[in-house]
């Protein structure tokens, strides 16, 4: 992945494993290749920290060779992260239902807070 566009996601975990991504999510072979021509790709003209030192993004491992040659497996994990929006929209909602129930026994006992 391009690493100098201003998209592009890191983070470290405490046993090694690196997440890579677009936050834009236009990179459909991530974390190993941006498309050649994306449409939102734009340079990182200011890095946060400034100054690189142990907490530069470890190196990319080299792709599986299915990378660019199956599109039936950005076809899948489009349909994995359908599913995650799906449920989260549900969660939400039952969250807010759990609040709107607790908020209407809370006005019926007149001495709670």
């Amino acid at each position: 992945m391009r690493q100098d566009c201003k998209h592009f996601q890191s983070r470290t975990y405490p046993t090694g494993d690196t997440m890579r991504k677009c936050a834009l999510d236009l990179a459909p072979e991530a974390p190993w290749a941006c498309p050649e021509d994306c449409e939102g790709y734009e340079r990182r003209m200011a890095d946060v920290n400034w100054r690189h030192g142990s907490l530069v993004t470890p190196e990319t491992p080299e792709p599986p060779e299915s990378v660019g040659s199956d599109p039936s497996i950005a076809a899948l994990l489009d349909a994995a992260e359908d599913i995650i929006n799906n449920a989260g929209d549900h969660i939400v909602a039952d969250v807010e239902e759990e609040r709107r129930r607790a908020q209407r026994k809370r006005k019926w006992w007149p001495f709670s807070r």
